[in-house]
């Protein structure tokens, strides 16, 4: 049989992350003999990636297919029939592909709403011709990304079932699959039987060699011109993970040290608030450094190498499908320094994981920040962001921090700001903002004391973890997760009921996050 891969890109992140740990061992674990795999999307991915891709498959042939029309509908510039027959001709070149053996379809992110065209298509394609397809949610577009949907912008998804219809498709040969328990119960609620729960796998392995680490701190020294600690935020460029957040806990807990991301600039709704941190961290000479990995992979360190290498990891997300750095710096006994994010803490907890330096929220005091702007500036983004909602959705839209509070200045989390004013807050002299804000959050004391004196705390590995994260056992569920030859259709309206109770939960309060509104806060 053949496994096709179906994503609009191989970029460094979450998902090419799970691919390559994943695929060897479905190939391995197979009940018949995968005689191919297929990455099919909407660019080449690294030839330094795919050659070590290859070698983790051991003899089992790779072929890419690369469709521009399987990219991100914002990264070029075609009207939508012509988005759909392209659309439409790559994936008729697939089936050409596939001939007549029996195939697995394994589709990436249908629900993000970067590409609807191909969703519609591709779920379409496969209910028409029976071929079983497992469609993997790993983010959601419904989930503080109303611009991806830009409903405006795309003819033919200008309504929420015509959505719905092509990221939740109701078909016996289509099943969903879930990183999360929370968004997996919903999928299961209402496609039972072709829907579950897919944690992403990690195993621990060996730690990188001493030499290997030796050498990354060498040229983590090179990159920054200094020998100097090294916090590290295992991300791409997004707006989600809260860059600035991670900043502001890197200059009050360990003032020496550089915070560095790794991954570049994953699309171009996001350069601007790159360009943004960029310039202000030049312009005010912090201690930044953003995609120290971006450019020639094969010239940079792995992410294991740089995560042993740093003296501190952390993770500042304010939307997580997964959250795969909180398992990667246990495997790597690094101390960690992260949001307890709601929806998965219970999946950690599930696992056996405990992290030391957990934390719901950072307040800042208002004297930090113009509170007058600010309530103007959310209060002016949100009326934009709802706009783009249907009347019944932008209903459910739950107040941010600064909206609720009013005219009157409070303390509020600093992940509940704009970019504007979270620079604002990074604005201010180091010590003047840790002495504001130290009362309101005095667990970040003993954490402070702990990293100037190199003692924060890893979290163990625990062993029911292997349970829950091996690639065996990722093997078992994805296998499980197959539609059977004789799968029930769901009910008639599934899609759009699930879609439905997402809504009302994606959009209350404590999923608001102005930040996401737009791409320039």
């Amino acid at each position: 049989m053949k496994l096709i891969i179906v994503h609009y890109h191989f970029r460094p992140g979450g998902v090419r992350r799970v691919l390559e740990l994943a695929t060897p061992h479905l190939v391995a674990h197979w009940p018949q003999r995968v005689r191919s795999v297929m990455l099919a999307a909407g660019e080449a991915p690294d030839s330094a990636w795919l050659r070590t891709f290859r070698q983790r498959l051991r003899g089992t042939p790779v072929k890419v297919v690369v469709q521009p029309a399987f990219g991100y509908v914002f990264d070029w510039a075609p009207d939508g029939p012509t988005i759909r027959r392209r659309v439409m001709d790559g994936l008729m070149e697939l089936l050409r592909e596939i001939g007549h053996d029996d195939c697995l379809v394994w589709a990436h992110n249908l629900g993000l709403g970067r590409n609807l065209y191909l969703a519609g298509e591709l779920t379409f394609t496969c209910h028409c011709a029976g071929l079983p397809l497992v469609s993997h949610h790993h983010d959601w577009w419904f989930e503080n990304r109303w611009h991806h949907f830009a409903a405006k912008r795309e003819p033919g998804f200008r309504k929420l079932d015509a959505v719905a219809g092509a990221v939740l498709a109701g078909s016996p040969h289509i099943a969903h699959a879930a990183i999360s328990q929370a968004d997996a119960k919903v999928l299961v609620k209402h496609f039972p039987g072709l829907a579950g729960w897919l944690p992403n796998p990690i195993e621990p392995g060996e730690q990188p060699s001493a030499a290997r680490v030796a050498h990354t701190r060498n040229w983590l020294r090179r990159q920054l011109g200094e020998a100097a600690p090294v916090w590290l935020l295992p991300c791409r460029l997004l707006r989600r993970k809260n860059i600035a957040e991670a900043l502001l806990l890197t200059r009050w807990l360990r003032p020496d040290a550089w915070l560095v991301t790794t991954g570049g600039v994953s699309s171009a709704e996001e350069q601007a608030y790159a360009d943004t941190l960029a310039t202000a961290a030049q312009t005010h000479g912090w201690r930044l450094r953003l995609g120290i990995m971006q450019g020639d992979e094969s010239q940079a360190p792995s992410v294991p190498e740089l995560l042993a290498a740093s003296e501190t990891v952390l993770l500042t997300s304010v939307q997580e499908g997964f959250g795969l750095p909180y398992l990667e710096a246990s495997a790597l006994r690094r101390p960690l320094v992260a949001r307890e994010l709601p929806n998965i803490a219970p999946d950690l907890a599930k696992f056996g994981f405990t992290f030391p330096q957990c934390y719901r929220e950072v307040l800042v005091d208002p004297s930090l920040f113009g509170w007058r702007s600010e309530h103007h500036r959310q209060k002016r983004l949100c009326a934009e962001w709802t706009s783009l909602m249907p009347r019944a959705v932008a209903r459910l839209v739950g107040a941010s921090a600064v909206l609720a509070a009013g005219s009157a200045p409070c303390p509020v989390p600093f992940s509940r700001l704009t970019l504007t004013a979270q620079l604002e807050v990074l604005r201010q002299p180091v010590e003047r903002s840790w002495d504001r804000c130290l009362a309101l959050n005095p667990f970040l004391k003993e954490w402070r004391e702990r990293a100037l004196t190199g003692r924060l705390k890893a979290s163990p590995w625990p062993r029911p973890a292997d349970r829950w994260l091996s690639g065996h056992a990722y093997a078992q569920r994805f296998l499980e997760l197959i539609p059977p030859l004789l799968s029930r259709p769901p009910r008639a309206g599934a899609g759009l009921a699930a879609q439905a109770e997402f809504l009302r939960k994606k959009l209350r309060a404590e999923n608001i996050y102005p930040l996401l509104w737009n791409s320039h806060t």
